[in-house]
Formats: structure tokens, sequence, C-alpha cells
């Protein structure tokens, strides 16, 4: 049976990702869609940038015992949000918007107070043989 126990670690990430959108928002971006899921995977954040779409994974960390937090956007992670992203352009029918993909970090420090690292155009679009 399944502990109804929620696991500590969805609430930073989900408080990450509130913080991460009030930075995006201070940055002039404007917030369509919240966790974008697709089979391929999900998106935490889509935005726009005047007619730019931007593609946000969000990742939360309370230390750097486990690296960086954007270090956790493997090669895996990056080619999962290229593929949800190719669904919400094809869902949404933009199929001709610009894009790009950015990286938010969010450390938390022990009294929670939060340090936000905004990292634009995190990484491309590369063709795949």
């Amino acid at each position: 049976m399944a502990s109804a126990t929620p696991d500590p670690r969805q609430g930073v990430g989900r408080h990450g990702e509130r913080l991460a959108e009030a930075a995006l928002r201070r940055a002039g971006l404007r917030i369509v869609e919240r966790r974008f899921r697709s089979r391929h995977g999900e998106i935490d954040l889509v935005a726009e940038l005047g007619e730019l779409l931007v593609f946000v994974e969000v990742k939360t960390r309370r230390g750097t015992g486990y690296g960086m937090p954007a270090e956790a956007v493997t090669a895996a992670k990056r080619r999962h949000m290229v593929r949800a992203a190719e669904a919400y352009l094809q869902r949404r029918r933009c199929h001709d918007r610009a894009c790009r993909f950015d990286v938010v970090e969010v450390h938390l420090g022990p009294d929670d107070a939060a340090r936000i690292e905004h990292i634009e155009d995190a990484f491309r679009l590369t063709p795949t043989g």
C-alpha cells in the first residue's frame, strides 16, 4: 500500500517553481503554462518574451551536496524537454514560433532565503541522427 506521506522533495520543488515564476515575471516574461505534460516528459514553465517562447526547467536545491542544480539537467533531460516542447508546439499549433530553453536554479538556504539564477538559452536544439 502506498504511503499517504507526501515526498518532501515535491514540496521543495513546487516552492522553487513558484519562486522561479516570480523571478521570471520580474524579468519581463509572461507565464503561459505551468507543468506542461506530454508522453515525453514535463516542462515546468512555458513563458513568452515578446514573440519568443521560452521553455523553462526549474531545479531547486537546499545545498550543493548533489552539485549545482543546473547540473541535474542532463543530456537525457534535455532530450525529453525538446520532445515535450515539440509536443507543446504541435498542440498549440505554433510551430513557427522562435523558442529557447532556459534553466532556473533556485538555491534555498537554511532559513529558506532563496538565491535564484536564471540561465537564459541554457541549451539549444541539436540535430539528431
